[in-house]
């Protein structure tokens, strides 16, 4: 069972999940069109559907070369639909991924242009039945991240089952979850990561000094853009948090 939640006024609010891309135009194209977001700018995009967060592509001169820890899963509400979905992926530019799956299983492995992994899932699927087509970012991380997580951004637990965990906004949305042991070592940095902004009204060193009680870390460096500081979630991977909001 998880410890008893103490959910603070104030908490901290995902606002994007970033992509570092060799070329974020085309990443960011491609990932508006599948999803059939707006482009806010040539590398933001800003959710039609009910998803609470932007997705933001950086760019980077690495070449990927290991598996995300973080990817989506996409729902299906018959299996028509289904292969609709890996059509257009397809069609813009994505390509199947081979990761081992058993011909028994019914999702189907994809990945963007540049590698990024994405599981379109099969209709019937109860865990994602009340979720929109985003339904959840599957993460590979332990029981002690999701409750970090849960507490930071004031999400509450949706699933808390043999170290497997996962968490939802008050207002819906995606899921966040994640597999529990085994899961790979961190290795360099990650390919994706949080941006978190404080609440309207709260004070970014407050901010820091919450985050840490909860279990994160400061790290020596930072990429993160300018007035936002980066972080260490209790599994090692990096967050921004950005600077404090203006009231208004």
């Amino acid at each position: 069972m998880p410890p008893c939640l103490a959910w603070a006024a104030m908490t901290a609010d995902l606002a994007a999940l970033c992509f570092a891309a060799l070329d974020p135009v085309r990443l960011a194209r491609f990932w508006g069109d599948f999803l059939g977001w707006e482009a806010l700018d040539d590398s933001t995009l800003v959710p039609s559907d009910d998803t609470g967060f932007r997705l933001r592509f950086l760019p980077t001169s690495e070449p990927k070369t290991r598996a995300n820890w973080i990817h989506f899963d996409l729902t299906s509400q018959s299996p028509e639909q289904q292969e609709e979905t890996v059509a257009r992926a397809l069609s813009l530019g994505g390509q199947p991924w081979d990761v081992g799956q058993l011909p028994e299983e019914l999702h189907v492995v994809l990945a963007d242009p540049e590698g990024n992994g994405l599981c379109v899932i099969e209709p019937g699927n109860n865990f994602l039945a009340d979720c929109g087509f985003i339904g959840a970012l599957s993460s590979d991380g332990s029981q002690a991240v999701g409750y970090f997580w849960s507490e930071a951004l004031g999400w509450p637990l949706v699933w808390d089952q043999d170290e497997e965990t996962a968490i939802r906004a008050p207002a819906g949305g995606p899921k966040i979850t994640w597999g529990g042991p085994p899961f790979a070592s961190k290795i360099g940095r990650n390919r994706l990561h949080y941006d978190v902004a404080p609440a309207v009204g709260s004070n970014q060193d407050a901010e820091v000094a919450r985050l840490e009680v909860l279990g994160a870390r400061r790290t020596g460096s930072s990429t993160c853009a300018a007035g936002a500081l980066e972080l260490l979630d209790p599994d090692g991977n990096e967050f921004c948090l950005l600077p404090t909001p203006a009231a208004g």
